[in-house]
């Protein structure tokens, strides 16, 4: 079928989800998933012609043609200022519009003979609805961006596995799945944008309007222990607040909590004597494999507890020998991870194992610091061991949701390497398809 004969399908299921409604408050609740899933659809379709006709309209606009480009005989200097004033969008969603369409559409030889796109998948997923305009153009831009340093075969293999995580994801955690990729398709590069973004960290202050204003911006390397510090305070602060004899006494909010720390943190610094303020346990756990740590001459790559930006093997190995940081070696099998009914909580060996395979909390992904490893058959009740096949990060909303609406639970395979799927109740979902959950829909596995 034709994209347009895709969407009019879309917006004809969107049609009857709405029904004789007026507006959304006529709707049911089952109406409003139905038009929701139509709607998300629809747009995704109506994505593919988007790009589409950007393409046509860029090739007709080139600047070899002079006078004769259509943008110009239309009275815009280019195809992107055209198109985003038609469509009444930004001029840098255009442009992306534009590049998209470029890698996507159907291309010819220098004899006139019709090639595949650049990159085919991308093109079908657009094309199915199952793929939209914004989270094909980061995949396209990454691909095109390593596209040298991975050779042609890594490039194909990579468009479709980032086809295949990106779907069904919204577009933030389609970013940290192209973070990810990135690492995974040009390994060598870490290390040279690890050296720029260190150059170019800063932190300056001003004061106006009787605040001090800081603005900063730090490389991984050097922001791992504040974003720890910042959210274990965060994290001990809420606690605390649970077992608080007026537990809305303390009303302040997470950006409140983050400034009041950081002012805590430097007096602490300033008298060192005093006894600083409770880090609720905070660690910088730095994940690693054995060989990446033992063979420096390998440009393996690393990641960091609550940071989705990977780090060089040389910078993870750097930090494994400071204090305070916690290397969490991949592939040691010099701890027991399973302690069956003879504990009843998890261990710390066993949560930095929860934690490297549902990468925090496995349902909202929230960082491991802010969760809490829980018994998916409950140790009391149903008699269910202390293992990580049994257990799975959780922050305290999540684990509320999943017990007040009867979600399950499931994991398959084992180790860190298992997956965690969240399956839902048949009044949100009759065919109770399974959710993927954990770290797994963000890594890239050929």
């Amino acid at each position: 079928m034709s994209k347009l004969t895709l969407l009019l399908e879309a917006i004809s299921s969107l049609s009857e989800a709405w029904a004789d409604a007026s507006d959304s408050n006529d709707l049911s609740r089952k109406q409003l998933i139905s038009a929701m899933e139509a709607v998300g659809v629809a747009r995704r379709r109506l994505d593919a012609v988007q790009v589409d006709i950007a393409a046509g309209l860029a090739k007709e606009s080139r600047a070899d043609l002079g006078a004769d480009s259509l943008a110009k005989q239309h009275g815009f200097r280019t195809p992107a200022k055209m198109l985003s004033t038609t469509l009444g969008v930004s001029t840098g969603d255009a442009i992306r519009l534009i590049k998209v369409g470029e890698s996507t559409a159907a291309r010819t030889d220098l004899l006139g003979a019709r090639l595949p796109a650049k990159y085919p998948l991308v093109a079908a997923a657009l094309e199915a609805g199952t793929l939209g305009a914004p989270a094909a153009s980061l995949i396209t831009v990454l691909l095109d961006r390593c596209r040298m340093a991975a050779g042609a075969a890594q490039t194909q293999e990579g468009e479709r596995i980032l086809v295949e995580s990106a779907t069904g994801l919204a577009i933030d955690d389609v970013r940290k799945l192209i973070v990810r990729a990135e690492a995974w398709l040009d390994p060598d590069g870490i290390e040279p944008r690890e050296q720029e973004r260190q150059a170019q960290r800063s932190l300056t202050l001003f004061e106006r309007d009787g605040f001090v204003h800081l603005t900063a911006k730090f490389d991984v390397e050097s922001a791992a222990p504040i974003v720890s510090a910042l959210r274990g305070y965060v994290s001990a602060t809420f606690a605390a607040r649970k077992e608080a004899v007026d537990p809305e006494g303390d009303k302040r909010s997470v950006p409140m909590l983050q400034a009041d720390a950081l002012s805590l943190f430097c007096a602490h610094m300033l008298e060192c004597k005093a006894k600083g303020p409770n880090l609720a346990g905070a660690t910088i756990i730095v994940r690693m494999t054995l060989t990446d740590l033992q063979d420096e001459t390998n440009t393996g790559s690393a990641t960091i507890d609550g940071i989705d930006q990977p780090i060089s093997a040389s910078a993870a190995r750097r930090m494994a020998a400071n204090g305070g940081t916690i290397p969490c070696v991949l592939g040691s099998e010099s701890e027991i991870l399973d302690w069956g009914r003879e504990k009843r909580l998890f261990t710390r060996a066993q949560r930095l194992a929860l934690a490297e395979r549902d990468g925090g909390c496995a349902m909202c992904g929230l960082p491991p610091e802010m969760t809490r490893a829980h018994h998916i058959r409950w140790w009391q009740r149903d008699r269910g061991p202390t293992d990580l096949d049994n257990g799975v990060l959780l922050c305290e909303t999540c684990h509320h949701r999943i017990h007040d609406n009867d979600w399950n639970i499931r994991i398959t395979g084992t180790g860190i390497k298992a997956k965690v799927w969240f399956v839902p109740p048949p009044h949100i979902d009759p065919q109770g398809t399974p959710r993927l959950g954990g770290r797994a829909r963000y890594d890239l596995a050929a």
